[in-house]
């Protein structure tokens, strides 16, 4: 039977790097994102051990369908939580919209972990619930985007206390900021100068796959991952 690591947010970034390096772990990857031209071009590239699927990760008819249909593939041993959204403002440039928007990635986490327990029955299961530093202190333009994150964390570490002691594992992943597309359209606060700095996301995801797929029987809760200053 195929041993599934689902990813959600795997179409660029971090998210892309742990599809890459779930396949290289011999993992049949199942890749959920929004962008459906990303989700069309990653089936091209990869024919073998993966699958895209295209939809909103907060949408809960989206993910009962699509877990069933990944459930038909084999046995579900990892969850990604990847999938988010961020928008930089000072506290009273934010619209309704934009928190609408910010906290979709939160409800993903919510919905895409309610329903692979469900779909698992909630044995031998790993869930990585990949978050930020910014859910561990406050930041100047991103009142929201900590919100969420501290919101992500609440929920994580009431995860690891309701399956304490069970075959669900639960870890929360706190990186800094990475050289990626993120903050693209937040130029105002992170220039592209100041992001080529950042971590490469390839050295954060190896990172965060060491522990995922540790051979010992230890699991780690946290990963709190920074550059080197």
């Amino acid at each position: 039977m195929k041993k599934i690591m689902i990813v959600t947010g795997g179409t660029s970034g971090l998210g892309l790097e742990l599809v890459k390096q779930g396949l290289d772990k011999g993992m049949f990857v199942c890749n959920i994102g929004r962008n459906r031209e990303k989700i069309d071009e990653l089936n091209k590239v990869y024919t073998e051990n993966y699958q895209g699927f295209c939809g909103d990760v907060s949408d809960e008819d989206f993910m009962i369908y699509t877990i069933d249909e990944i459930k038909k593939l084999g046995k579900i041993e990892i969850l990604i939580n990847n999938a988010e959204k961020g928008i930089f403002k000072m506290p009273t440039e934010y619209t309704k919209s934009d928190i609408e928007e910010s906290f979709k990635g939160f409800q993903g986490m919510i919905v895409a972990s309610t329903q692979v327990l469900k779909a698992t029955e909630e044995k031998d299961l790993k869930i990585v619930n990949i978050m930020s530093s910014a859910a561990l202190r406050g930041n100047k333009q991103e009142s929201v985007y900590c919100a969420t994150k501290w919101g992500e964390r609440g929920y994580t570490e009431s995860l690891k206390v309701a399956y304490k002691g069970t075959s669900v594992k639960i870890i929360g992943v706190y990186p800094g900021g990475m050289n990626t597309d993120f903050y693209k359209k937040a130029r105002d606060y992170v220039s592209e100068e100041k992001q080529n700095s950042f971590m490469d996301p390839a050295d954060v995801a190896d990172i965060i796959m060491q522990n995922v797929f540790a051979k010992n029987n230890l699991t780690v809760a946290d990963i709190v991952i920074e550059r080197n200053s």
